[in-house]
């Protein structure tokens, strides 16, 4: 005997949940110290972003505990929010003290952190907003797993900054000098050169680079158009666990005929035992039963085989028969309300049970009538997101364009920073479609878990802006001194490509080791994080943004609201 179910379920998903957060942690954080090692060269630099992240997920799950009193809060935030909470932490820690390094070789502690917390505490309190308006744009989607999401993930990234800017300040002038404590690896050797020079390769061919990561990144979005999105339950399970095996055995052996059921709840004043009510109700039945996509629909006259009202009726005038049918109305009909179960032939999931529900949900009855049910269930979800997702792609877009336009004084930059981020998260749905979908490399195919593409935009959307920012910073920076765009583009990418890459590799790290666990839900959004950030952290950040800063030239700091004053050479930052 195997129980499944509901509860059962839920219970497992929290248990894989809880296990795959473990394993994803034993994954991520040693690799995610190496990758610190290799970039910061000794031990106590390499341990303070990781020191900042525990700290943030620590007070993170603490403010959670007290929302989770007021707040019904999902299972999925104890994955969701240690691996936003963890990769932006060590991301922000990372940047910050890479820039610090280098004002503390020409400065004395106090003022190096000063001009630290001025250029790359600039950078980060301008990405780390861009992700937090990613994330709480959707709340507006009036679905608890959403709402849950943008709360775990806005309270941990308020943690992060928080922490970035004021805890890590403290303890690299605290720690003084003895940051480069515990030296592991010979790190300080100037790597810039090959930056530069890679670059300058970039500059001389703007066009053809251009057209080549465009090209290779359309690649990657043709495989949308085959999306299929679903509303994981057993799914979400490894294969393995006894509650999804025995929920597939049921749909396999029993529910052969009748894929789902849409229930639907009549209401009538006088009630549905008399002549007119029965009446009613079978005119009600078939209507449902016209409808190709349904199997049958039970009701009083299927289970006493009675076909007509009129018989139904004169059955139930005589106490005798009222007596033996009473067990086939007791089920259907409570007093003034009407139960209908209505079995059909297609997937809860599908279109056509969706449209169903709907276009059943919008018709005039003769009575008033309310539908439920899984079919139900997901068309409501579903219009729900497709309602809301206008409003929220236009807050983060906006938002995103008017804080970058101000960080950057740049009409042309944020434009710029949008549609590669659009075009670049595009391409990241269609290599996962081929790879969950498709079931390539070894992955079980499986549709897109309905919360994919939302969470990942929304993320991933201000993720990517962090390395914009902090790219772009300091390109400007540059300008600002010598007001040569392509120089400062050259300069630009030899100074940050070396930390960018580090930091991205550490998000994809510890995102990635999401794709190790089991409830399938956690696996894409973990694959579907890492891959966006190794997209952009690459084919967009070292190809597209030089090679268009190049193209576009000084247009590139085209600010109509005040006049041009870029060229000012060595103005202050």
């Amino acid at each position: 005997m195997t129980l499944t179910g509901g509860p059962v379920i839920s219970e497992d998903i929290n248990k894989a949940s809880q296990d795959d957060l473990k394993q994803a942690e034993l994954i991520g954080l040693p690799v995610a110290l190496l990758v610190l090692l290799l970039s910061f060269g000794t031990l106590t630099a390499s341990i303070l972003p990781l020191i900042v992240g525990g700290i943030t997920i620590v007070i993170g799950f603490g403010l959670l505990t007290f929302i989770g009193k007021e707040v019904e809060l999902a299972i999925f935030i104890l994955n969701i929010a240690p691996m936003v909470g963890l990769a932006l932490s060590i991301d922000f820690s990372l940047l910050f003290i890479n820039r610090y390094k280098e004002e503390f070789q020409k400065q004395p502690k106090t003022e190096a952190l000063i001009v630290t917390i001025n250029t790359a505490g600039h950078s980060i309190l301008f990405s780390a907003v861009c992700v937090f308006i990613g994330l709480g744009s959707m709340m507006l989607i009036d679905v608890d797993i959403f709402k849950n999401v943008a709360i775990g993930g806005m309270v941990v990234i308020a943690i992060a900054v928080l922490g970035s800017l004021t805890l890590l300040p403290a303890l690299l002038y605290i720690l003084d000098d003895r940051i480069y404590k515990w030296r592991i690896l010979r790190t300080d050797k100037d790597n810039s050169g090959r930056w530069r020079a890679f670059a300058s390769m970039v500059m001389k061919r703007p066009v053809l680079i251009t057209i080549a990561a465009t090209a290779i990144l359309i690649a990657g979005v043709m495989p949308v158009q085959d999306m299929k999105l679903s509303i994981p339950t057993a799914d979400s399970l490894p294969k393995t666990f006894d509650s999804r095996i025995a929920y597939e055995k049921i749909e396999r052996d029993f529910m052969q005929r009748n894929k789902s059921i849409l229930y639907a709840v009549a209401e009538r004043k006088d009630g549905w035992l008399d002549e007119a009510g029965l009446e009613q109700m079978k005119g009600l039945i078939d209507s449902f039963l016209s409808e190709k996509e349904v199997n049958e629909a039970e009701s009083i006259f299927s289970i006493s085989k009675l076909s007509e009202p009129q018989q139904v009726a004169a059955a139930l005038e005589q106490p005798q028969m009222k007596a033996k049918l009473e067990p086939a109305v007791q089920p259907f009909v409570r007093g003034d309300k009407l139960l209908i179960p209505i079995h059909l032939n297609v997937e809860a999931n599908s279109d056509a049970a969706q449209r169903l529900a709907r276009e059943w949900s919008e018709e005039d009855w003769p009575v008033n009538i309310q539908f439920g049910g899984q079919p139900k269930f997901n068309q409501e979800i579903y219009d729900e997101i497709f309602d809301k997702i206008g409003p929220i792609l236009a807050i983060i877009l906006s938002s995103t364009f008017i804080i970058l336009m101000f960080a950057f004084r740049s009409i042309i930059i944020p434009l710029k920073a949008i549609l590669m981020n659009v075009l670049g998260l595009t391409s990241t749905f269609g290599i996962l479609v081929w790879l969950f979908q498709g079931g390539h490399l070894g992955l079980h195919e499986m549709d897109i878990s309905l919360i994919l593409p939302v969470l990942v935009f929304s993320l991933v959307f201000g993720l990517s802006m962090d390395y914009e920012v902090f790219l772009i910073s300091r390109i400007r920076e540059y300008y600002l001194n010598t007001g040569d765009n392509t120089k400062s583009t050259v300069e630009g990418l030899a100074s940050t490509s070396r930390v960018i890459t580090a930091a991205a590799l550490i998000m994809i790290v510890i995102t990635g080791a999401f794709a190790f666990t089991g409830v399938v839900p956690v696996k894409q959004i973990g694959i579907g994080i890492a891959l966006a950030i190794a997209i952009d952290a690459t084919i967009i950040r070292l190809l597209l943004v030089p090679s268009l800063m190049k193209l576009l030239g000084d247009w590139n700091w085209w600010y109509p609201f005040r006049a041009k004053a870029a060229k000012k050479p060595n103005e202050h930052v």
